[in-house]
Formats: structure tokens, sequence, C-alpha cells
């Protein structure tokens, strides 16, 4: 890895390092709920995976683990990867006092075939992670070395076309390529998760067109079963969406997707 992406890399630590407490404490997450049993796992993936009862899974990016423990609950063996040491000690804060049998294992997802050599029944990723990544094929690489024959790798992610946005201004302004190779930085006061928090974002991010995504995968042998776009997103985290039901939301005129998911096989 270049040093240029290793700053990048070191700034995005620090940030996501300093959201663990904040996001944690947030209605956004919802720590209490989440606690008393209610699942933070959305309906796109559920329906997906369905029965994951005995299966093993890898989470990649799972920040403070609470997707990878739902799937715990619902009997998956689970083992969590994300770059943030703080997000991957409270990770475990939670597996204990959950009594759940996950396992965390905190490094730079593209680095996970390092200090990972299981491979899993299933693996999953969703919600805001490739953005974060400069180049697909490494990851897509990494997904295909840690699937069984035959496992399945389930993606649901913000389509790259919301990405466009910036999102700083009152009004989001068409500011990013579709398929950009430069590195887009961005500081701002607050987070997704608590947009009145004091603390400075400071991040460097990607734009990976949805070409990009499924070639890289293909590439590395897995086997497309589908790519779907939609409309809705589980997450009010752009400006403007209406809420509609099931916890959904959408834009006003529905102009472009919100999210896409894939589903693929390694053959």
């Amino acid at each position: 890895m270049s040093k240029e992406f290793q700053k990048y890399f070191e700034t995005n630590k620090e940030t996501w390092n300093e959201k663990v407490n904040i996001h944690a404490k947030s209605d956004f997450y919802d720590m209490e709920a989440f606690k008393k049993g209610k699942t933070s796992l959305k309906q796109f993936e559920l329906e997906a995976l369905g029965d994951v009862s005995g299966k093993s899974l890898l989470h990649l990016q799972c920040h403070f683990g609470q997707d990878t423990l739902s799937w715990s609950r619902m009997g998956a063996k689970c083992t969590g990867v994300d770059l943030s040491e703080n997000a991957i000690e409270l990770a475990k804060q939670l597996n204990t006092e959950l009594d759940l049998n996950a396992q965390f294992v905190c490094c730079n997802v593209l680095d996970t075939s390092n200090y990972i050599k299981d491979q899993f029944d299933i693996v999953f990723t969703s919600y805001g992670v490739i953005g974060w990544l400069p180049d697909l094929k490494p990851w897509a690489q990494m997904i295909a070395e840690r699937l069984k024959p035959g496992g399945t790798f389930y993606m649901v992610e913000f389509h790259p076309i919301v990405w466009m946005f910036d999102y700083l201004e009152d009004t989001p302004v068409l500011k990013y390529g579709y398929q950009q190779e430069e590195v887009i930085y961005e500081e701002y006061q607050g987070t997704y998760a608590d947009q009145d928090s004091k603390m400075m974002s400071k991040e460097y991010g990607w734009n990976h067109g949805l070409g990009e995504v499924v070639s890289s995968l293909s590439e590395a042998g897995l086997t497309i079963q589908y790519l779907k776009e939609y409309d809705q997103t589980p997450y009010e985290i752009f400006p403007g969406l209406i809420e509609k039901e099931n916890e959904l939301y959408e834009t006003k005129d529905k102009l472009y997707p919100l999210i896409y998911a894939i589903k693929a096989i390694k053959g």
C-alpha cells in the first residue's frame, strides 16, 4: 500500500475511532433497544440471506458489531472485521454482555486474509462500506479467498448516484464523478448518526460505479446471481427524504435509485 493511501486510511481510522462513542449513544443506533433484543438488520439483507442458523458468516467493515451480533442471535457463527480499534473493543464488550459467540478482528478490510484464514458460508457487507476503499480488485479477491466453494457473498450498499452529490450545503450539489478515480476529501462537523455532535469528521473516500463493483467480483471468480436497485433506503441520511411504510425512505420524485444489492456465489 502506498504512503498516500496509508495516510488516508489513518485519517479515516482516527475519525471512526472518535465516532464510536458518539454512535453508541445515538438514537440512530438505539443501543438500549438493541440490547433488549431488537435486530439492527434491515429487510433487504434479512430477505436475501434467509435462515443463517448454523452457517459461518464473515461481516466486513462491521463498525461496533450490531449487525454481526444480530446475525449471531439468528444462529450464525459470526466473525466481524473493522478498521477501528474502538469499534472492535465495543463489539467484543457487547458480545460478552449479550452472551453471544461472535469473534471480532481489528484490521484494514483489504488485509483480512492476513488475519483470518478460515473460509465462510457467507460473506456480508452493507451500507456505506466500499466508499472507504480506493481499489475494489483486492477487496473482491479477498472475498473470494474467504468464501467456501459454493458460499454466498451478499452486499447492500448506497447507490453510486447518491455519492455524486455534495450534501454539506443546504441544497445538495452535483459535484463528484460517477466513477471518479480521484480521492474525495470532506471535513465537516458532526456525523450521520448525530448531526449535532461537536466532533469534526475528516474523511477520505472514493466513488465506485456499478460496473466496477460487478466486474471486480466477477473477475475474482464469483458468479453474480443478481444486481438489484431500489428507490428506497432504510436510512434517513440524505436530505429531503420522505418516510414511507416499513421504515423506508425515498426521494420526492424518485428520479434515481438510493441503494443496490448484489448476491453472488463462489463457483
